[in-house]
């Protein structure tokens, strides 16, 4: 393998690009050896779909468009990050704040914990940021 795979889509801020996001990212795992009904795969879409809530519902306009980025790395790591321009980080929210919204967060948190797997965010040149999450690669690597 190569020292990594990577593929990166810039979508509008619409909630329509949460499925179009679902879709590409699905499409490359399935390029790189991922089976789409892998149970992997069904957590990365699940993932994908929050973190594109999340860029979509909580940038308040202030974000046009957000990039999906996927990497495969050679330390056998999945690493997918959201970025949009807005400058405001994801927040804790307590429990009981939580009802209807502001899940996406703690769901995302849950599943990459499950999945042996980290969360992180880092700031943007441009005053935004990048929500990643980092996976153990399980399906065989594809060149």
């Amino acid at each position: 393998m190569a020292d990594h795979q990577e593929a990166s889509v810039t979508l509008p801020s619409d909630p329509a690009s949460v499925s179009a996001a679902r879709r590409y990212v699905a499409g490359v795992l399935a390029e790189w050896g991922l089976p789409d009904e892998a149970d992997t795969a069904d957590t990365v879409r699940l993932i994908v779909s929050e973190l594109a809530t999340n860029a979509v519902q909580h940038t308040f306009g202030q974000s046009p468009t957000f990039t999906v980025d996927v990497r495969l790395e050679r330390d056998e790591r999945l690493r997918i990050g959201v970025t949009d321009s807005h400058p405001r980080w994801p927040q804790r929210l307590p429990a009981a704040v939580q009802q209807d919204n502001g899940r996406g967060m703690v769901i995302i948190r849950w599943l990459t914990a499950e999945c042996g797997g980290r969360l992180s965010v880092t700031p943007t040149k441009e005053g935004g940021k990048t929500v990643w999450i980092a996976l153990p690669w399980t399906a065989p690597v594809q060149s």
